[in-house]
């Protein structure tokens, strides 16, 4: 079981571009290592969300698949909630995965990111469930948004920031508090499975709800960061290209609240949702 679940993780293109390393793998505990690359950054060399959220989907899943067994897939991440601590500059990063229980098809477990020196990165605190070969369900349809296609001032610029733009994430509308972000079928977001990982559709989660809440505040020399995440999957992302729509519910100063749906470009069924607490320091 270990050298299959090890192959998910390191050999699965999103987890491989990224450099993710299964290092160490218990009944109960697991670490994973995620070496520093420019191209898993924000500007100023700092780790950006998705990957850091990556660690813990990805942590929740490898104790999930091991406590579950193999015959227990296909596995999703019900729901994770992310709470970012601190900022990783140009630095490793490793990840501390605890069962903390195991239930009939739902394990609960926490992730622990840090530096290799100690330093809180990031805590996710995640259920998965393994569909033990259960038929699909049938996905909600997207309302989707207004029909504009306005990136605003700052949209064309996003893709450039290195992590963004290996993920072929572009802007199409980005102002007034709502964004719409398209993620194309790329071989670099894929799942071993063959549909679109679990981190690549965490990061344009965060990426949608970021630019909601730059819509919202309009752009600036600012200092600004995802606070907080909360993910809900309701089932295995599809092999093509996503679109996500991104709505500011509130803002309070410097604090933002952003709602935001995934779903199949194609056919609309939404296959995550979730809010993204953003800031933006003025």
């Amino acid at each position: 079981m270990r050298d299959e679940i090890e192959r998910w993780v390191e050999e699965s293109p999103y987890a491989a571009a990224l450099g993710i390393r299964l290092e160490e793998l218990g009944p109960s505990s697991a670490r994973l290592h995620l070496p520093y690359d420019d191209d898993n950054s924000n500007p100023g060399q700092a780790l950006h969300g998705g990957c850091a959220a990556s660690l813990g989907a990805i942590g929740g899943q490898t104790l999930a698949r091991a406590a579950l067994g193999s015959e227990s897939g296909p596995w999703h991440t019900a729901q994770m909630q992310v709470a970012y601590l601190a900022a990783a500059i140009g630095e490793d990063v490793v990840a501390d995965v605890e069962l903390l229980r195991r239930g009939k098809e739902l394990c609960f477990v926490s992730v622990a990111v840090h530096t290799p020196d100690g330093k809180p990165i990031a805590r996710t605190l995640s259920t998965v469930r393994g569909r033990f070969g259960a038929p699909a369900t049938t996905l909600a349809i997207s309302a989707g948004d207004h029909g504009q296609s306005d990136p605003g001032p700052m949209g064309p610029h996003i893709g450039m920031i290195p992590f963004i733009g290996k993920r072929g994430i572009r802007v199409e509308h980005m102002t007034g508090g709502t964004s719409r972000l398209v993620m194309p079928v790329k071989h670099e977001n894929a799942d071993l499975a063959g549909g679109t990982h679990e981190g690549a559709v965490l990061a344009l989660l965060d990426t949608t709800g970021a630019m909601a809440s730059w819509a919202e505040s309009g752009p600036g020399r600012y200092k600004a960061s995802t606070a907080a995440l909360h993910l809900q999957s309701l089932a295995p992302a599809p092999a093509g290209d996503l679109v996500a729509f991104g709505r500011c519910v509130q803002r309070d100063a410097e604090m933002f609240w952003a709602d935001v749906e995934v779903a199949c470009a194609r056919t609309k069924r939404v296959h995550a949702r979730g809010t993204v607490l953003y800031r933006i320091v003025t």
